[in-house]
């Protein structure tokens, strides 16, 4: 985050190429993400974890303009759709920066390989409470 706690200007059309339906591999299993255009001051997505045919989790989510800057916003659900965060709790990620091809949030990068392929870095707390980044490679279905 910019050392003033501010993010920085940033427009939604800027992350209108993560639209589309992508498809990859992690935790063992396959991944879904779908994405849909800017709408409405906000881009939705919903992920899907796969692991030996059956669901491990979902997580539903969107990018959002707030004023002149985004802010990622998402929650997680199990197989059953029961929400991991209570009720009016939802993760927020605030935008930190751009370069080139990658969209930075705190905890997250947005990464545009090529028309149809991404990357998506998030750093995932382990159970002692450190940190690790992961890589999502995505693939446009």
């Amino acid at each position: 985050m910019p050392e003033n706690g501010t993010s920085p200007k940033v427009n939604l059309s800027e992350m209108a190429w993560m639209e589309g339906s992508w498809k990859g591999e992690a935790f063992g299993g396959i991944t879904q993400e779908i994405w849909g255009p800017p709408l409405g001051g906000s881009m939705l997505f919903s992920f899907k974890l796969v692991v030996d045919d059956s669901v491990r989790f979902y997580e539903l989510g969107h990018i959002r303009q707030i004023d002149e800057t985004l802010i990622y916003e998402l929650k997680h659900f199990d197989e059953n759709l029961k929400a991991r965060e209570e009720k009016d709790e939802v993760e927020q990620f605030k935008f930190v920066k751009k370069e080139a091809e990658r969209m930075f949030f705190d905890g997250f990068t947005f990464e545009k390989v090529a028309d149809n392929e991404i990357n998506i870095f998030a750093l995932i707390e382990n159970e002692d409470g450190t940190e690790n980044e992961v890589q999502f490679n995505f693939i446009r279905n």
